[in-house]
């Protein structure tokens, strides 16, 4: 009886309330409470974003230390963010959520922002990415294959938790949407890169050696491992091109010959070169940034394009680029 009763209920409600039910809310966010057993309670492989990850997530952006995606799933680029804070705070960086670091983090008001798209929003998309890089060679650029990709881009959000927020916009040019507020980018002038290849983060440090921001990074892989030593950076491209060469970079599909891949941001390094020192290595952006030190990449040091944008804001030629660990 108890079960009629209920699917009469359910049928009682219209299918926007239904999806209304299911949908993570602003407010749900903003109000969340930052608690030393957060992360000990949720885990990465939950199938929900928890609001006070993502509140987290935010706040920790703010403070310049990333913590890649803001997607509210807690993981060890949560925990390195924590520990970056840590040390920008002069505490002990063990990566632990404890009271003190709460006590810190900075600008605990609204998270979520309304936001209208615009007209410029929907330019210069393309249809779809083909994954074989003859194809994207005949591209005339690797954009953004909707507004929903970029506005995650733009607002450092995975896409899925930006549909979450908004179940019911079609994210057409005038829809009012739900986005997180990462904060401007961190300013600052940095004059050493340290790429720490155990823990998977980028450190950039001042003159004094003084924490400015870090980021997780996928540095190299096993099969193709990043360069060792001390370089530096001899300059920044933004939308670079990409020129695929299988004799020296690696092998990608069937591709035998020298390809000449369009710039944009889900072209293989994003949207931004920081070039080494060391001949065809460098620090650059992804088109899939929910990958970042999760997948190995063929020896360059692999950022989300956000990340990789601030950070090349920051150097200048000359910059020193330490691999360690």
């Amino acid at each position: 009886m108890k079960t009629k009763v209920l699917l009469a209920a359910l049928m009682l409600l219209s299918p926007a309330a239904l999806t209304n039910a299911q949908t993570l809310q602003p407010e749900a966010i903003d109000g969340a409470s930052i608690t030393p057993t957060l992360l000990e309670r949720t885990t990465e492989t939950s199938d929900k974003p928890d609001p006070a990850i993502v509140r987290l997530q935010v706040l920790l952006d703010r403070a310049g230390a990333s913590p890649g995606v803001i997607d509210g799933f807690a993981g060890e680029n949560v925990a390195k963010a924590i520990a970056a804070f840590e040390t920008m705070q002069g505490l002990s960086a063990d990566g632990t959520l404890d009271a003190d670091v709460i006590g810190r983090l900075p600008d605990q008001t609204t998270v979520v922002e309304p936001y209208v798209i615009s007209e410029d929003d929907a330019q210069g998309l393309v249809a779809e990415i083909p994954e074989d890089y003859s194809e994207q060679a005949k591209m005339a650029q690797l954009g953004y294959t909707s507004v929903a990709e970029k506005l995650a881009e733009r607002f450092h959000m995975d896409i899925d938790l930006l549909k979450a927020l908004n179940q019911t916009s079609a994210f057409s040019v005038g829809d009012t949407v739900s986005v997180v507020n990462p904060g401007p980018p961190t300013q600052g002038t940095v004059k050493r890169i340290e790429a720490h290849r155990r823990t998977g983060q980028i450190v950039a440090l001042g003159a004094d050696d003084t924490l400015i921001a870090a980021y997780p990074a996928t540095i190299g892989s096993r099969e193709t491992p990043s360069p060792s030593g001390t370089h530096k950076v001899k300059g920044v491209a933004r939308m670079p091109p990409y020129v695929y060469n299988p004799k020296i970079n690696f092998k990608q599909g069937d591709n035998r010959k020298i390809l000449t891949l369009p710039g944009g941001p889900n072209g293989p390094v994003g949207t931004v070169w920081i070039d080494l020192s060391k001949p065809t290595y460098g620090i650059h952006g992804t088109p899939e940034p929910s990958m970042i030190d999760k997948s190995g990449s063929h020896g360059c040091v692999r950022l989300t394009n956000w990340d990789a944008e601030e950070l090349a804001g920051m150097v200048k030629p000359g910059v020193i680029v330490e691999f360690v660990d």
